[in-house]
């Protein structure tokens, strides 16, 4: 028996488990100190009501002979894909529910895509980037070559035309950065794809956080698109379902490569590795896209985008440099006097017992930067930037 080797290739711990350790080793030393969490993407307020509603009516329903739900359609249900086609079309984009695919959320999925892509492609990955498509390409042992992401391009790197691209991986609003490509840059990238025969890998977990209506939240709103991009979702931050787990992604039935149906090759791949996402799930999901589930998550991500812009604001006062905070719950900042990112972090915590993320831990690009997240509650944001203010 061998084991895959590409494990080993590995870093040994992930960024956000290398954070937990030396947090718990500080408060381990200063039990008495407050520590004010502004780093993991995690959400603070509870699920909407609408979808609390729905969940607690789904829980009823299985508890009943004629309501009981077994094993569900891989794909998801037929009422969820139909609520996330008609929010698509509300803004513009046309689907059919069966491009629809419901997951447990967007990380899984953008893992999982190249699954049926051939590990001869090569996977282009901006820098800094979101860890879990570094991670999940190495364990598969695919070739991976980065997008030269700085803040000369604003953090939004562009296609390289002497390069072929095979898989590429888009990001935006990106996490980290907070970056957001407009229309025009978003065409480009369909342009190069459908000239080369590549394909995006397009994750639009935080679409919900533009606040700008120009702006794109879906690939699909460029034209073409459809033909070399798959989009991953999640409601996650868009509607607080980190803990019960939902994400959707959208393969399109005109994306055919090598003659085959790239829509029909998820599909058989999702019925023999996933069974679905629970009844009970679905149906809170299928309420936050309802017209007062969605009115109610709004309110929810307004208030943290309250948080990005209380933050941007004070590090405007700083003088400190960044990116994001406008149209992203992300802000990415310069560590200031020149820092690294991890020097950045323990003066961070040690004097003021704020945790962030250091930038390093995103990629070479990411060094002597530093990401701060608006997920956090209203005074604890402001207390950490007080904080930030009088003690740095």
């Amino acid at each position: 028996m061998r084991i895959n080797a590409n494990y080993l290739r590995l870093e040994d711990s992930y960024l956000f488990s290398s954070i937990a350790k030396k947090v718990a080793a500080y408060q381990k030393e200063h039990p008495e100190r407050e520590i004010l969490r502004l780093g993991i993407g995690d959400v603070t307020l509870p699920l909407c009501d609408a979808s609390v509603a729905a969940m607690a009516s789904a829980v009823r329903e299985m508890g009943t002979e004629q309501g009981f739900h077994g094993y569900g359609p891989e794909q998801g249900y037929g009422f969820l894909r139909m609520a996330i086609a008609q929010y698509y079309q509300s803004r513009g984009v046309l689907l059919t529910p069966d491009e629809i695919f419901v997951s447990d959320g967007a990380k899984s999925d953008l893992g999982n895509f190249p699954d049926i892509l051939s590990l001869d492609n090569t996977v282009w990955i901006p820098d800094p980037v979101y860890p879990a498509y570094v991670d999940s390409n190495i364990m598969s042992g695919r070739k991976i070559q980065y997008l030269d992401a700085n803040p000369e391009n604003h953090f939004l790197p562009m296609p390289v035309r002497n390069r072929k691209m095979d898989i590429i991986y888009l990001c935006s609003p990106n996490n980290p950065t907070g970056a957001v490509y407009d229309r025009e840059q978003l065409r480009q990238w369909v342009d190069y794809a459908l000239a080369n025969g590549a394909i995006l890998l397009f994750d639009a977990a935080y679409e919900a956080f533009i606040r700008e209506p120009d702006l794109p939240g879906s690939i699909y709103e460029i034209e073409g698109a459809k033909k070399c991009a798959v989009e991953f979702c999640s409601m996650s931050k868009t509607a607080g379902f980190t803990g019960t787990r939902c994400g959707y992604t959208v393969v399109p039935r005109e994306l055919i490569y090598e003659g085959a149906s790239l829509n029909a090759l998820w599909l058989r791949r999702q019925t023999t590795k996933f069974n679905g996402v629970a009844y009970i799930v679905q149906r809170g999901a299928e309420a936050a896209f309802s017209p007062e589930g969605r009115r109610q998550c709004k309110r929810k991500i307004d208030y943290y985008m309250e948080n990005a812009r209380i933050i941007s604001n004070d590090l405007d006062e700083m003088g400190i440099r960044y990116t994001g905070g406008r149209n992203s719950p992300y802000i990415w900042m310069t560590c200031p006097c020149g820092r690294s990112s991890w020097e950045y972090f323990d003066l961070l915590l040690n004097r003021a017992g704020i945790v962030g993320t250091p930038g390093s831990g995103f990629g070479a690009n990411g060094e002597g930067f530093f990401r701060l997240s608006a997920f956090g509650k209203r005074e604890n944001v402001e207390k950490a930037m007080e904080r930030m203010k009088t003690r740095m």
